[in-house]
Formats: C-alpha cells, sequence, structure tokens
C-alpha cells in the first residue's frame, strides 16, 4: 500500500501518495456547534466547551477550556489548513490542565463561515483579534500554530506585542514556501512531482478552503518574547522522488528562518514524529507550551 505522506509541511493544504501519484486533501466538512448563537463578550470570556461567537460580521467557532488564572497568559491554538477544532481537543485538553485554553475555526475551517472571497493574512488577523478580545480580553497571550497556524501566529505577532507575549510553533509552514518549492522541483519535473509543485503554487494563490493568499515574506521581529520551534523529526519528505532530500533541507532552513522573530527563540527536533507534531509527540509539545507560559508569567 502506497504511504500517504502530508504535504502540508510544504503547502499547508495538499497530500501526495507516493506510488500513486498526487491528490488534494479532501476539505474537512463542517461540524455542529453546541451553541449556535452568537454570546455576549463576557460570556465568551468565561465560557467552556465550544459555541459560535461573531467577529467581523462572521460566525466563528471557538472552544475554550481550562480555567483562567490571573498572571498567567491565554493559550490560544492554531490549526493546520484543512484542519478543525477538532483535531486539537486532546492536546487542548491536556494543556487545559494549567492554563485557560482556546482553539478556533478560521473562516473556511470546520463549523465556521465560509469566506466569500480571497482573503490575506491580514484579514485572517482581523478574525484573530476578534477571537482574542472575547476569550483573552486584557490577558497576556501564548499562541501556539501548527504548520499554516504556525504561519499566521508568526506573522500577526509583530504587530501586536502588546498581547501577545510567546509563540510555539508546530512545524510552521516555510515564511518562502513558494520559492521553495519552485526551487526544489523545476517546471519540468515529472508526476508525482510536477503535480506537488502545481498544486502548491495554487494554494498559495488562494486556491484552499480558506481562500488565503499566502506570498512569501521576510520574517519580522516580535521583540524577545519567549519562542519555542519544533520541527519534525521523520523525513516524511525525503521520500518524494528526486527531490525529497532538497525538500527536507529547505524546510529545514524555513524553521530557521522563524527564529528570527524573537531574540530568545530556540528550535527543537521532534523525533519519531512527522508533520503532526501535537499528535505524533504530544509531550514535547504541551512541554514547549508549558516553558513558554512559564517564561511569560515570570
Amino acid at each position: 500500500m502506497a504511504r500517504r505522506i502530508t504535504i502540508t509541511a510544504v503547502t499547508a493544504l495538499c497530500c501526495v501518495a507516493l506510488g500513486a501519484g498526487l491528490v488534494a486533501c479532501e476539505e474537512t466538512p463542517e461540524k455542529s456547534s453546541s451553541a449556535s448563537s452568537a454570546s455576549s463578550p463576557a460570556d465568551a470570556k468565561a465560557f467552556s466547551g465550544t459555541k459560535k461567537i461573531s467577529v467581523e460580521g462572521h460566525s466563528v467557532n471557538v472552544s475554550c477550556s481550562g480555567d483562567a488564572v490571573d498572571g498567567r497568559p491565554v493559550v490560544v491554538m492554531m490549526t493546520g489548513l484543512g484542519d478543525d477544532l477538532t483535531k486539537m481537543s486532546g492536546f487542548q485538553k491536556t494543556v487545559s490542565e494549567e492554563n485557560r485554553v482556546c482553539s478556533f475555526d478560521r473562516l473556511g475551517q470546520g463549523a465556521s463561515d465560509k469566506p466569500a472571497g480571497p482573503r490575506t493574512v491580514t484579514d485572517s488577523g482581523k478574525i484573530l483579534t476578534g477571537v482574542l478580545d472575547r476569550v483573552a480580553g486584557d490577558s497576556p497571550v501564548v499562541l501556539a500554530g501548527h504548520s499554516l497556524g504556525g504561519l499566521l501566529a508568526a506573522r500577526y505577532a509583530p504587530d501586536h506585542e502588546d498581547r501577545v507575549k510567546g509563540l510555539v510553533l508546530m512545524d510552521a509552514t516555510s515564511p518562502t514556501t513558494t520559492a521553495d518549492i519552485s526551487k526544489v522541483i523545476p517546471e519540468s519535473a515529472e508526476a508525482p512531482a510536477d503535480e506537488l509543485r502545481a498544486q502548491t503554487l495554487a494554494v498559495n494563490k488562494g486556491e484552499n478552503p480558506e481562500r488565503l493568499l499566502l506570498p512569501d515574506g521576510p520574517v519580522r521581529t516580535a521583540g524577545d518574547i519567549p519562542v519555542e520551534a519544533i520541527q519534525h523529526g521523520v523525513r516524511y519528505l525525503g521520500e518524494v522522488p528526486t527531490y525529497g532530500d532538497d525538500l527536507e533541507a529547505v524546510w529545514t532552513e524555513g524553521q530557521h528562518q522563524w527564529l528570527g522573530i524573537s531574540t530568545d527563540s530556540a528550535l527543537s527536533t521532534a523525533e519519531k514524529s512527522a508533520h503532526d507534531i501535537y499528535v505524533d509527540r504530544p509531550d514535547l509539545a504541551v512541554a514547549a507550551i508549558r516553558s513558554v507560559t512559564a517564561r511569560v508569567t515570570g
């Protein structure tokens, strides 16, 4: 049986099936929320469970757990493209043993509204701001992002140093994905690599469930906030025919680029983990979040 390799590490959406050609990941179906009506700000900051809130005129599905503690940040988790918040539910429950934790479906994910047209990273950040206003208020925030969620968290933090006090980046999508894939896989490549190249470029131009445009860009600084980056240890990209080793190399380069976001950043490797680090090695992901939140708390 052909092994399916998640290419979210490169495209934040597509999958490749070795020996069976390249196929697109299926869009996650919408899931019903435990509450369908928007909540008031006070209610949203206190609730536990899953419900929809109104942000920027859109219905956004949010899940929160754990108790708020004075002086401790609220952890907000951000999933990869194509995933909804239910994929992080078990991980969220573990982290919530010590912290208030919330997650949400971005527009086009899970039970949140679908976008009406193309959206920019700035547009996505406005939704994140609205969610933080409702679930964290004036409390400091640590963003814990996986894959595309990591990229969006890292793009957001430099413009919101007043509230984002720490980051955990779990195999975050490279800040130079389009350049990476274009450099490694030429237009003349044969299948399945040619399809991987084409789908990656299409995804970055907005052909994805979130309608997000994902241009390359430099890593901007967020000062000296604590940042823990974790990269995959299982070289699954290395199994892409012909180009696997180079894909792994540019992926690692991308992880090192993210360290430029802070003067207090570190990169580690999750041994025995492929792309979904919080699934394969939740112990490492939890430890990273607890380390960052402890440093934020001081």
